[in-house]
């Protein structure tokens, strides 16, 4: 059933795009200007692809966006889908599974986090190089070999090559950026004190409510991925505020910048 769901997705966008994309880019909570960047595109709604499920959160505009990012072909998902809105893990990894059959290489992450390590700052972006999953695996059900091994390795979900290449570019480009590792959890309500300091604990630098579950799928497929999160507050006990969704849209726009500049460079590198 599923592969047959993906075959027409896949030959709904066919007949809408000219393009032929080895890059994709899934954007998080307030990123949606990186989109004006596209020359050429093609704008699709989530609403009217076959089988894909609607983003309902603000600063998600669910969409599909083909184009050009400095003359790479490329594949944009405006928004993604949240287990937090009530979608299950196989849902949210849909898209991803649709990359593989698109023929999509590379896949550049973004999103929005909280910062449980205490050098980081707020503004900060933070390249992932490891994770922490709370969240759920979207691997579990029936198995698909065209997808990859039953029980993948998982350890460089995170591209080193990638990564390092990141780094380059930030360095270039004078881009405050660190190396960190993800504790994935469910949301929506943000993390409690005494959870901040379990997670902590356990090894995390960054805390969210996405990411992973996409991530492993387009490591089971294959896909080189890199995470590139920016911190829009200070988990709770460490902040002395009250946090708020709010705050994580103006903040994406103001790191939105430095992810842009990152993202466009790294894709003329990989493509």
């Amino acid at each position: 059933m599923l592969l047959k769901q993906l075959q027409k997705t896949k030959n709904f966008i066919d007949k809408k795009i000219k393009t032929k994309p080895k890059i994709a880019v899934i954007l998080g909570s307030g990123l949606s200007n990186i989109q004006n960047e596209i020359t050429n595109s093609i704008s699709i709604p989530y609403g009217k692809i076959p089988y894909f499920k609607q983003s309902t959160v603000e600063g998600h505009n669910g969409q599909l966006v083909f184009g050009k990012l400095n003359s790479t072909d490329i594949m944009l998902m405006s928004g993604r889908l949240h287990y937090y809105e009530g979608y299950c893990l196989h849902d949210i990894i849909y898209p991803v599974r649709l990359m593989k059959i698109l023929g999509i290489e590379n896949l550049i992450i973004t999103c929005a986090v909280g910062a449980l390590n205490n050098r980081y700052d707020v503004g900060d972006i933070v390249v992932i190089k490891d994770h922490i999953n709370f969240l759920g695996n979207p691997l579990t059900g029936k198995h698909y070999n065209i997808f990859g091994n039953r029980f993948p390795d998982s350890s460089n979900i995170y591209d080193k090559a990638l990564r390092k290449t990141v780094k380059q570019i930030s360095v270039k480009n004078k881009i405050k950026i660190h190396e960190g590792v993800y504790f994935a959890v469910t949301g929506p309500s943000y993390e409690t004190p005494a959870e901040v300091k379990a997670f902590k604990k356990l090894g995390g630098d960054v805390v969210g409510m996405s990411l992973v579950p996409e991530s492993i799928t387009a490591s089971q497929e294959g896909i080189k991925t890199v995470a590139l999160t920016y911190v829009s507050n200070k988990a709770a006990g460490i902040s002395k505020k009250q946090l708020s969704h709010g705050e994580v849209l103006a903040l994406g726009k103001k790191a939105g910048i430095s992810l842009e500049k990152i993202i466009s460079e790294l894709t003329v590198k990989i493509k």
